[in-house]
């Protein structure tokens, strides 16, 4: 049992979550830290979420609205640092609140008042002399909050000392980032467990500086990017301690309107991390992951402490083989647990089956394109077959699948347009993707080798500018980058895909059956009846007969056409394949090469 050391001992360090965390979410990263923190008989430790306390004064749907869209939420915070840049950060949070009617009720003037006001309010209930340290978890949309929080932390306590950390100041990032802002003293780049540790104790022991790893970034020291340090076995880690965000949103809530979704933690790091356009692995060294138990055991410990059942896993990637054993213990527990996680395309319907029934009701899969070609040069390991097998086998056990088709990729072609444009009639019965325009991410692939994909130079990108005044801008490494090279024309080829993504999503918004597939059979036994709705058009009904219906049947599963003349021997190849092709012009199968899938799934699935 730890020891306590006297309270006159402690090194006493406060963790802060900025907006625009998730309202309805405890932050992990504060949450594993504490905990951690915790092991040390030296440290206390105390989390803070003020992003709280702005949801209460903005009220929850415009916080929850705001937090969606991370350059509506940075404008707000602009002014507050840099008073200067108020009238192009006023132009850009009216730019990204056009056309969604949650923003447009919000006056920026008002609004950054408001949360000018809610800060001052939230320091002053602060006891920060009693720190001795104050650090800020700074991840995609949490700049220009925590900047604005730490200059104010430093002009009331000009010798406290800060330091930031997360995936938003990994490596070049944090280094420009301590170099541009006096108000930070350190940065961790990488994980934060056991350098913020190191960093406590050398503060604590007035140690000098110098011995502190590389991970961690002085401002007297000179930056040498390298691979950042990591936990190795991440079963030594402990619970995440998110007991005082409950606290917190009790006292703030009193009512509490909500009952959180706790996150959870299966891995660290990506097992593929090939994809060319991502840079969500900045801050992970190599690829490790829990054992299924220790995820039940914290599944079952933070249900019981915090009286939760909803739970959303931080990884880019489940750990495969691990996932797999831990949605059949989930499955055979028999409590109602509920998961979101980002996944792989999974086309095999048995998995995603086994998965649903283990609690993964919702999933973000990394789908981002329609096109073969496309997906190669996205290097992302999969084909539309794959593609469309995910979309398919997810609606088929209930799961909701959400996924976004990437548009104006550097290079694309028009013919990789025009494939996407007609796959996309394809995929209409499932959940419609989410059309998200490219944006060059730093040290992604195509970051680091921007002419191999086109981009001719890389630039600030333009919505920081109107952000962080030029002199600032011009020494600083970005999360998000600007780039020049073939952007008009991919604007040009790439208007009809999303337009023909709008109309896909307003289909599936005002389609009025919502229960019943929108392509879907009905066995008759000796036939099909298969129904199919479609956009402005009466719907249609097939009906398949005798072998039409066996093949049919056959390919619900993602079948080559060796495997169709085995199991259909007597069919001559003329009628087989000029029956498919009736099925692949009504949009009924799916056709890539030599492989086929059939696109209808039974009406009523229990």
């Amino acid at each position: 049992m730890k020891t306590q050391a006297p309270a006159a001992d402690l090194f006493r360090v406060a963790l802060i979550s900025m907006p625009w965390s998730i309202l309805n979410r405890p932050s992990m990263q504060l949450g594993a830290l504490k905990a951690w923190l915790d092991r040390d008989d030296a440290i206390q430790t105390h989390t803070f979420h003020p992003y709280l306390e702005v949801a209460k004064a903005l009220g929850t749907e415009a916080y929850h609205h705001l937090a969606r869209n991370s350059w509506a939420g940075e404008a707000l915070y602009s002014p507050l640092l840099f008073p200067e840049q108020r009238p192009q950060a006023a132009r850009l949070f009216d730019e990204c609140c056009k056309g969604k009617k949650e923003l447009r009720r919000l006056d920026f003037d008002q609004t950054v008042q408001l949360l000018d006001l809610s800060l001052d309010q939230w320091l002053a209930g602060l006891d920060l002399a009693s720190f001795h340290l104050i650090g800020f978890s700074i991840c995609f949309n949490q700049l220009l909050s925590s900047l604005t929080a730490a200059q104010r932390i430093k002009n009331l306590h000009p010798s406290l000392p800060i330091v930031i950390g997360g995936s938003g100041c990994v490596g070049t990032i944090g280094a420009s980032l301590l170099e541009n802002f006096s108000q930070i003293d350190y940065v961790i780049s990488g994980e934060g467990e056991e350098a913020l540790t190191q960093l406590c104790h050398c503060l604590q022991q007035n140690k000098d500086l110098e011995t502190l790893p590389p991970q961690i970034i002085l401002r007297r020291r000179p930056f040498s990017e390298g691979p950042c340090r990591g936990i190795i076995d991440l079963n030594r880690l402990p619970t995440p301690d998110y007991s005082p965000y409950f606290q917190q949103m009790q006292d703030t809530f009193p009512g509490q309107p909500f009952i959180p979704i706790l996150p959870l933690e299966f891995s660290r790091g990506c097992w593929w991390n090939r994809c060319t356009f991502c840079n969500l692995n900045l801050q992970w060294q190599g690829y490790r992951w829990k054992k299924s138990d220790k995820v039940a055991g914290e599944v079952a410990e933070q249900s019981l402490r915090h009286g939760c059942l909803d739970f959303t896993f931080t990884d880019n990637a489940l750990p495969p083989k691990e996932a797999d054993l831990f949605f059949q213990t989930m499955a055979e527990e028999k409590i109602d647990y509920d998961f979101f996680a980002e996944i792989r395309v999974i086309s095999d319907g048995d998995k995603l089956a086994a998965y649903r029934r283990g609690g993964l009701s919702s999933v973000q899969v990394g789908i981002e394109a329609l096109s073969t070609s496309l997906l190669a040069r996205m290097e992302k390991g999969t084909t539309v077959m794959d593609n469309i097998a995910a979309m398919k086998q997810s609606r088929l056990c209930h799961m909701q699948l959400d996924g976004n088709l990437i548009t104006e990729f550097p290079g694309s072609t028009e013919e990789e347009v025009a494939e996407t444009l007609y796959n996309l009639d394809f995929v209409l019965p499932f959940t419609p993707l989410t059309a998200a325009s490219f944006f060059l991410g730093h040290g992604s692939p195509v970051c680091n080798n921007p002419k191999e994909f086109g981009i001719s130079a890389v630039i600030q990108h333009p919505k920081n500018r109107r952000l962080f005044p030029q002199e600032f801008l011009a020494g600083m490494e970005m999360l998000i980058k600007g780039h020049r090279g073939d952007r008009t024309l991919q604007h040009r080829l790439w208007q009809p895909v999303s337009q023909k993504i709008a109309q896909w999503q307003a289909f599936h918004t005002h389609r009025d059956l919502h229960g019943i597939p929108a392509l879907s059979y009905r066995d008759g036994g000796s036939f099909l009846i298969i129904r199919q709705e479609q956009i402005n058009t009466p719907c249609l009904q097939h009906r398949l007969r005798g072998t039409s219906r066996a093949i049919y049947l056959y390919c619900q599963e993602i079948r080559n056409r060796k495997d169709l003349v085995q199991q259909f021997p007597t069919i001559p190849s003329k009628a087989m394949n000029d029956f498919l092709a009736d099925l692949i012009s009504k949009r009924l199968l799916f056709q890539e090469e030599d492989q086929v899938l059939a696109l209808a799934i039974p009406a009523f699935t229990p």
